[in-house]
């Protein structure tokens, strides 16, 4: 079973990249921000408190999103692996995962981090929220905080999947293609 961290900045590519490598790897996509994204459109409880976090351009606390994500792996026993989009986002995160796939036999097999400029992200928002309909795409100070709770607080887990041996960085700019090349290089050394 392979079991992937994807992550990297909000704007950085992650959504679209996942639905490339969920296919061509087969693997089960787990999307913090979609599963969120739906409790909110459909007015459950998990979504009514997701959202005065994401509203605010903050994170939603782990114990939420922990319990979201575990129940959504238990779902999907039949799975060859996992692609996790957005989780973890802490140290604590990461342990938790860690703690939880382990009860399953399983574990992480690498983390891929998309990484880009501040600048060109920021602009790739801005230009998202006009279409997307996310309050925390359509303001900059939004998205500035955004990446300050990345900066503090997912940052770190590169050093955490570093000391572990599997951390890869891929340049997340460029256009689609090439990207996904990148990420394809990386993917086929474990996969």
């Amino acid at each position: 079973m392979i079991n992937i961290v994807l992550f990297g900045k909000p704007g950085a590519g992650k959504g679209t990249q996942a639905e490339f490598l969920k296919e061509k790897y087969n693997l089960t996509h787990l999307s913090t921000g979609d599963i969120f994204r739906y409790n909110i459109k459909n007015d459950t409880d998990l979504g009514k408190l997701a959202k005065t976090f994401m509203d605010k351009g903050d994170l939603v606390p782990d114990e939420v999103t922990i319990q979201m994500l575990q129940s959504e792996v238990d779902r999907n026993p039949q799975s060859a692996g996992f692609l996790f989009d957005g989780f973890p986002r802490t140290l604590a995160q990461a342990h938790e995962l860690d703690n939880f796939l382990q009860s399953k036999g399983q574990s992480i097999t690498a983390t891929v981090a998309l990484e880009a400029n501040d600048t060109i992200l920021i602009a790739r928002l801005l230009e998202r929220g006009k279409t997307s309909g996310r309050p925390d795409d359509q303001d900059e100070e939004k998205i500035r905080n955004r990446y300050d709770e990345y900066n503090q607080k997912t940052a770190p887990l590169m050093h955490y999947y570093k000391d572990q041996g599997k951390f890869h960085a891929v340049d997340g700019i460029g256009t689609i293609a090439e990207v996904t090349e990148r990420l394809t290089n990386v993917f086929n050394k474990f996969s």
